[in-house]
């Protein structure tokens, strides 16, 4: 991803969860992915989507069954 749309999605994130320390950094060698990060530890990646001429963005997170104990 280029860096303003990296700037743009982390403003957005930083918006949305106010308070966290929230980093967005382009994934090397892929063009369309970027990597989530809180508090330096990786939480998901973002995938951006161009269907029909309208451009998305895709926020996937995983959650690992000992995380909610």
């Amino acid at each position: 991803m280029k860096p303003d749309e990296i700037r743009k999605l982390e403003a957005f994130f930083k918006r949305t969860f106010k308070g966290v320390d929230l980093k967005v950094k382009p994934m090397p060698k892929q063009n369309d992915t970027a990597e989530v990060y809180i508090d330096d530890e990786f939480v998901g990646t973002i995938g951006k989507d161009t269907d029909e001429g309208e451009l998305s963005y895709h926020f996937t997170m995983s959650i690992l069954d000992i995380d909610l104990d």
